[in-house]
């Protein structure tokens, strides 16, 4: 199986090239890398296309949609040219040593794979405690409601089918893309699993999530699960 991972990258000039190198130094098996610069105002484009020079398997896309993290992984997707692809931020929170293992469990047979934070293994580092605590009562009580595999399901670090993809009408504006998919991919009966994964708070950057900006969008699809449960 080959493999495609996305980078949506807004102004990450001080972040990109590490993601970049770790992700090259780590995965050991071929796979494309696509980097979509989301309307960036700094060095980011700049910075990809140089290492791109140095890595054959590098894409460089802009996002040509509205600004915003779901239309730069929307745009990501798109061009993925692999059956599976793995969106992974581009501020070095993600657990990148975990993506050999989630394409375990997809030859496996699983069609999604979350990264878990909160189940044994999983971790959160750093951040905002009122943030933890919101995607923590999320990611619990959707499984609890609803029934779907994951304790996690807000996190943005997940593999997927391309088939999973290709089978959902993506509705998102923002972050929370990735509640989205996860749902719409259960209860179209897709097969899903976690596993744990550490997050880590950004260092270096500012970050585009902001909580409570985003809090009706996560809730409007919080509330879509559970009617369709109830149904």
């Amino acid at each position: 199986m080959k493999l495609s991972i996305v980078i949506p990258a807004h102004n990450e000039e001080e972040n990109i090239g590490q993601v970049i190198e770790q992700i090259e130094d780590r995965i050991k098996f071929p796979f494309e890398l696509i980097v979509v610069n989301d309307h960036s105002a700094d060095r980011t484009a700049d910075i990809v296309a140089e290492l791109a020079g140095k890595y054959n398997n590098i894409s460089l896309l802009e996002n040509k949609l509205t600004p915003g993290f779901a239309n730069a992984v929307k745009t990501g997707l798109a061009s993925a040219k692999t059956e599976i692809v793995v969106p992974v931020m581009g501020d070095l929170c993600d657990d990148l040593g975990m993506i050999t293992l989630m394409l375990e469990k997809i030859k496996a047979g699983y069609d999604v794979v979350c990264g878990a934070r909160y189940i044994k293994g999983g971790r959160r580092i750093g951040g905002s405690k009122i943030k933890g605590f919101f995607s923590f009562f999320v990611g619990k009580t959707m499984s609890i409601f609803t029934g779907i595999p994951t304790r996690d399901v807000a996190n943005a670090f997940k593999m997927y089918r391309k088939e999973v993809i290709d089978n959902i009408d993506i509705e998102s504006t923002g972050f929370e893309i990735s509640m989205e998919l996860a749902l719409k991919a259960y209860f179209k009966g897709f097969k899903i699993t976690e596993i744990p994964t550490v997050w880590r708070e950004r260092e270096k950057g500012k970050s585009s999530f902001k909580m409570f900006n985003l809090t009706p969008n996560y809730s409007r699809w919080y509330l879509w699960a559970i009617k369709r449960k109830l149904r």
